[in-house]
């Protein structure tokens, strides 16, 4: 039976309305939540972008049973991969066996406003990911670590606070290098609604290629996708939920090196409705809801997290936990 997550939208909701839906899911039955990390969101007006890692230390004190993480964190521009180490090793030491780093290789819209940097070509991001992911492991695994990368260095650096259960990791993967790295961790996330066939042709044959050269003694690996899904009993309402998400819709070539919440705004504004409903599921029926769930865990994906467009969540997770949620267990 999979897991059932709550996607905690830091794009669209402060800190205080996040905490208050995820000790909701809590009570709903939900096993996971996990919050996007953003510096900046999609939109300037109406947007929202609290710090992920501040946020979950107040929500492993609210709740007591879920599992909280990261969809994504970006451990190599604004966060030096050594504080994100730290910040997480605390974090598995307050509630062990509760924490996930989620992390990818980022997002210019994050990156260059916060540290004025000039967003560097995909096999940089790929390289400092890669190390960075190698120095944390090494800060939660050894003493007085001496690093010498080619992106991050340290000098007898050590982590003092240590989880009794160790923080996993999960890569978000988009494309087969990442995928293939994200099997050799302990977690592939990605998202719903693409193609098929990059599901099925490229990221999950990918994945299984990285698990075969995973470390023998390694823990569980988990396939976690973000299901875009604006389910309610009113169709109309289900369907003009997802406008606020329109930027989900643009492509690639009209995404490439923005990185202003104003411009995607724009863009996202200027979609007809069913093309920003285009990257979600969208239903009022619950039957329909999960045959397209259905899909997903067909594939495999064990770890379903729930990504509500709207802004009443709170009528969203309530019509998906009498609705969907029996029919997914």
């Amino acid at each position: 039976m999979p897991k059932i997550g709550y996607k905690a939208s830091a794009e669209q909701f402060a800190a205080r309305p996040l905490l208050d839906f995820t000790v909701l899911a809590e009570e709903l039955g939900f096993d996971s939540t996990f919050i996007s990390d953003h510096f900046q969101p999609w939109r300037h007006h109406g947007g929202q972008a609290p710090n992920s890692i501040a946020w979950l230390g107040a929500a492993g004190a609210m709740t007591s049973r879920m599992t909280l993480g990261t969809s994504v964190l970006t451990p190599t521009f604004r966060y030096h991969p050594s504080i994100v180490a730290q910040a997480f090793a605390t974090l598995g030491a307050m509630f062990p066996g509760r924490v996930i780093l989620g992390v990818g290789t980022g997002e210019s819209l994050n990156e260059v406003p916060a540290a004025r940097i000039e967003w560097p070509i995909q096999k940089e991001r790929t390289a400092r990911f890669r190390e960075a992911i190698k120095l944390i492991r090494e800060l939660w695994t050894e003493e007085r670590v001496s690093f010498d990368g080619e992106y991050y260095q340290t000098e007898r650096a050590t982590i003092y606070e240590h989880p009794e259960i160790p923080v996993p990791i999960y890569v978000a993967a988009a494309g087969p290098y990442m995928a293939k790295l994200a099997g050799r961790n302990d977690g592939f996330i990605c998202t719903s609604g693409k193609a098929p066939e990059l599901y099925t042709e490229t990221l999950l044959p990918n994945v299984a290629t990285g698990l075969e050269q995973r470390k023998s003694q390694a823990g569980p690996f988990e396939r976690m996708i973000e299901i875009k899904l604006s389910f309610d009993t009113d169709a109309e309402r289900a369907l003009h939920d997802t406008h606020y998400w329109g930027m989900l819709a643009l492509t690639p070539e009209e995404k490439m090196n923005t990185d202003d919440p104003l411009d995607f705004e724009r863009m996202a504004d200027a979609l007809p409705i069913e093309r920003a409903a285009s990257r979600w599921i969208v239903a009022s029926d619950p039957e329909t809801a999960v045959e397209k769930i259905g899909f997903y865990t067909g594939l495999g994906f064990d770890h379903l997290v729930f990504h509500f467009p709207g802004p009443d969540q709170e009528r969203a997770m309530r019509l998906f936990a009498e609705h969907v949620m029996p029919r997914l267990r």
